[in-house]
């Protein structure tokens, strides 16, 4: 099943994932046939759950800080920060033009 370029677009925007290489694509549709085996499995009379784990009471446990004060260390990973912030995508995944998207997938 092939992926349009209007379906990459959106997923992208959506997940912020670059999708841009073939290896992206085939992984991509790879996700896509393993999930469309879910349409084969009956749930006729399955009532719909908030949880795996419906039938056992779940208990917060205390919040115990083991590490902290590594802002520097952290932003060191990051490919654009201001300040002490990482710069969320967009700008960090540069989106290829449409057309050029529509000219790779010609390729895959």
């Amino acid at each position: 099943q092939r992926v349009s370029v209007e379906v990459l677009e959106h997923l992208e925007h959506l997940a912020l994932v670059d999708f841009r290489d073939a290896e992206g694509v085939e992984r991509l549709q790879k996700a896509i046939q393993f999930a469309d085996q879910l349409h084969e499995v009956n749930t006729d009379g399955v009532e719909p759950m908030d949880s795996v784990l419906e039938d056992r009471c779940l208990y917060l446990r205390e919040d115990d800080v083991t590490e902290g004060n590594c802002t520097k260390e952290l932003l060191e990973n990051a490919r654009e920060k201001v300040e002490e912030y990482f710069v969320a995508p967009p700008g960090n995944i540069p989106l290829p033009k449409l057309e050029e998207r529509e000219t790779f997938l010609q390729g895959s």
